[in-house]
């Protein structure tokens, strides 16, 4: 095979792998962004839960209030009961005894609903905290895992750069000026393989003439239609035979 040709596909290679490295290694803040999302929702949670809690507890204050404020008529009628001359004002005032009384009943029913529910809202709080600690925890040790992965994805990155150095280093110039252009113009796919008569890229039937050169490989021949430098992987090549 051309030497050029070999390098620029062994380039292709490199470059193919540095850019899934890279794509990834940008990927990290977008992972930190739904890391925090999760850990938001999970505290959303706890906040939600106590911020119910809160409110329950204010609203038990104020239907206590409002016993209160029952009981002290209630209170004042019993004592007015006792000083009543007529029938007339005592059936009054038994009726507002009465009515005081069914006050008070409503408002301690509507405490005690708040009691059930402030049960029920203090357990969701101790869930949402466990489920929040459980997320903490989840997150925590997928960011080592990630940071470590990304680590040897650097390490990876640099050294298919130092390869990639050296390598340019070793190809014609005019040979790297084909690649690097078509490598810009075709999204990063510079080198292709050609089958049957056909770039395997661009998919398009190439001249007989071309496809027989390129059969050969042992010079630079590019595309007609995409650019890009084709190379042949000869039957053998393609299909090894399996071991008996």
């Amino acid at each position: 095979m051309h030497g050029d040709l070999e390098r620029v596909i062994a380039l292709q290679r490199l470059d193919t792998a540095a850019a899934a490295a890279r794509k990834k290694l940008a990927e990290a803040p977008e992972r930190e962004k739904a890391f925090d999302a999760r850990l938001d929702a999970a505290r959303q949670k706890v906040a939600d839960a106590k911020a119910g809690l809160a409110a329950n507890q204010e609203a038990r204050r104020t239907i206590e209030k409002e016993v209160a404020v029952h009981q002290g008529r209630l209170s004042k009628y019993r004592d007015q009961a006792m000083a009543v001359k007529t029938n007339q004002e005592y059936h009054a005032i038994q009726h507002e005894i009465a009515h005081a009384q069914g006050e008070v009943k409503k408002y301690e029913d509507q405490i005690l609903e708040r009691m059930v529910e402030a049960d029920d809202l203090a357990a969701t709080i101790k869930s949402a905290d466990a489920a929040l600690a459980a997320e903490q925890k989840t997150i925590d040790a997928d960011r080592r895992k990630i940071q470590a992965e990304d680590a040897e994805m650097q390490k990876s990155f640099d050294a298919l750069s130092a390869e990639r150095t050296a390598l340019v280093a070793s190809i014609d110039k005019r040979v790297l000026a084909i690649y690097d252009t078509a490598f810009a113009r075709r999204q990063g796919i510079a080198v292709a393989e050609a089958k049957d008569g056909i770039c395997t890229i661009c998919h398009v039937r190439l001249r007989p003439q071309v496809f027989n050169e390129v059969r050969r490989n042992d010079a630079i021949v590019q595309c007609d239609s995409c650019q890009r430098i084709l190379y042949f992987v000869p039957l053998a090549a393609a299909q090894p035979s399996q071991p008996s």
